[in-house]
Order: C-alpha cells, then structure tokens, then sequence
C-alpha cells in the first residue's frame, strides 16, 4: 500500500463529511479542497549580496522538502537600486503530499513554536477563497538549525483552496487544523 499523508486521510474520512454537512453539499466533488500552498520569501538585500538569495533558497528548500526557485524582479526600481531581472525572491508550489506533509509539520510543530502563539488572524482572505499567512522568523521551523543563520527573516505562506467564498475556505482550512484565534 501507498504511503498516505496523515491529513490527507483526515481530510477524506472526517472533513469531507463535516463540510458536506456544515454547508449542505449535495456531491462530494462540490466541497472545497485543498489545491495548493505556496511558500515564498522576498530577499530585498540580495541585490547586493547575492549569498543571501543562495540561502533563502537553501532554506526553503529544508523547511518544504521540495527544491525552491529564485524569482526575478518585473521592473526597474531606481530608489531600490533594483533593475529588471534581477534575483530578488525565492518561492515553493507544492501540491500533493509534500502540500499535506508541510501542512501538517506546520500546524503540529512550527506553529506552536511562536512566541506568545493565540492563533492565526482570519484576515488573511482575499474574497476568494485563498489565505495569506505571514511567519515573521524562519526558526519556528525544526528543520532549520539556528547555528547556520545568517539573518533571522519572514516568509509569506498563502494557501490556495477551490471554496467559493471565505466561509468556505475558513470551515476548510479549520477542519485541516489550522487554528484561528477566537474573536
């Protein structure tokens, strides 16, 4: 037998049912899904130092499982000293397993690693479905070692579902365990 993701699994015996039963779905394929998660990370000095996207590249690459990609500057931004390009990022799509294995070592084991952790804000929807999170430092991860830092930054990580509305989404990712602060 196939390896199976613990959350994938959750999501097809419990949260397929909670959701059908939450929002009254008449098909299993009508409930929202999971479709992707991107991890990325901005490395505004690396237009002087071209190390650093080196390491967030590297960093990336530990944190998700899944090799990360330098992306390049749009345009020319003179107060910035930046031009058109340039490496100035770095960012992760995973799908799949390794989008429900991240998830998972996410809410089990870096998130309450946060000082002063109460929850995820809910206002990180865009209208259409999809949430934005924003991690201010790296080590929250246990696949980062301390020791080999060289800068302590954030990264952005946006969850991409197939729901319609923020409800929906919000209802998805909660049956998923991320946990939303009580208002």
């Amino acid at each position: 037998m196939a390896y199976l993701p613990r959350l994938k699994e959750e999501y097809k015996s419990r949260v397929i049912e909670a959701l059908k039963e939450e929002f009254g779905y008449s098909n299993v394929m009508q409930v929202p899904k999971l479709e992707r998660i991107v991890v990325s990370r901005g490395v505004g000095a690396a237009v002087a130092d071209k190390k650093l996207l080196e390491y967030a590249v590297d960093e990336l690459t530990n944190i998700t499982g899944q090799k990360a990609v330098a992306t390049i500057s749009k345009k020319d931004v003179a107060n910035f000293k930046l031009r058109k390009g340039v490496p100035i990022g770095a960012k992760v799509t995973l799908r799949g397993e390794r989008m429900y294995e991240f998830l998972d070592r996410l809410v089990t084991s870096a998130l309450p690693r946060v000082r002063d952790f109460n929850g995820i804000k809910a206002t990180g929807f865009d209208g259409r479905g999809n949430y934005s999170l924003g991690v201010t430092e790296q080590i929250i991860f246990p696949e980062i070692n301390i020791d080999k830092i060289k800068k302590i930054d954030g990264m952005n990580i946006t969850f991409v579902t197939s729901a319609g509305t923020d409800k929906e989404a919000k209802s998805l990712l909660t049956e998923l365990g991320l946990p939303f602060k009580k208002n």
